[in-house]
């Protein structure tokens, strides 16, 4: 394959052709794929710039390492999977599968509401509020950047919170019971930095899930939860009486 006209990063370029042999079919479920050895020899690059490539593709979900075997296409369906209609603890969810949860706080910050967060909320502009911006990950991978807005007011010890030992969804379940969400799904393609806290690039879709909860008619907080497309899904069943 001659790359040589590319403007691409070279591990870029082993994505794309893996991905390529894989979306064409050449490489179905379940093939073992090209050597790091002999993808290094074709593309005339390091092995190491090779597995950066096949890690990026691990953790996109459309490749599986096997010890002593190879590297094999997986199985598109094998994306971790949310309810829609519901607001679930993400470690908890995460934990049911069999998998850890840990997280990395970005950041955790007493802010005042700008035109838009105060729209959000329904407070006025310039309320103090809380933010928090936090990557959730399943046995090290991130399936979850939740940027989150409070209000003060209604949950004055937010901003107190280790976010590493718990979760914003459990300390707010406890202390303002959820009675109402509002729910908007839409795929997206995320911003450079998005892109990055993910472990995807910028050329692969997300999805964007945008809540607000309520507790009675106090209206708590609005967030936006970002989630890789490619190893991540949401569901919802409705009973039809």
């Amino acid at each position: 394959m001659d790359t040589t006209k590319s403007v691409e990063p070279l591990y870029i370029q082993i994505k794309q052709f893996i991905e390529s042999n894989i979306d064409s079919g050449r490489w179905s479920i379940g093939h073992r794929i090209t050597t790091e050895i002999e993808l290094a020899k074709q593309f005339s690059v390091s092995r190491m710039t090779v597995n950066k490539a096949i890690r990026d593709l691990v953790s996109d979900g459309k490749l599986v390492r096997k010890p002593r075997l190879g590297t094999f296409v997986r199985l598109p369906d094998d994306k971790v999977e949310s309810p829609l209609h519901d607001t679930r603890n993400i470690a908890e969810e995460v934990r049911t599968r069999g998998k850890q949860h840990s997280s990395i706080v970005v950041k955790h910050d007493a802010i005042n509401a700008d035109e838009y967060i105060a729209t959000k909320l329904g407070i006025m502009l310039g309320s103090p509020i809380f933010y928090s911006e936090i990557i959730h990950k399943e046995d090290g991978t991130p399936i979850q950047l939740e940027c989150r807005w409070v209000n003060a007011h209604y949950a004055p010890n937010y901003h107190q919170q280790d976010f590493t030992q718990t979760t914003p969804n459990e300390y707010l379940s406890k202390n303002c019971p959820l009675t109402a969400i509002e729910h908007t799904v839409e795929a997206i393609q995320c911003k450079e930095e998005i892109a990055r806290q993910l472990n995807i690039t910028p050329q692969e879709p997300c999805l964007l899930l945008s809540r607000r909860t309520w507790s009675d008619s106090k209206l708590i907080s609005t967030a936006l939860l970002y989630h890789p497309g490619s190893r991540y899904k949401l569901s919802s069943k409705i009973d039809i009486q």
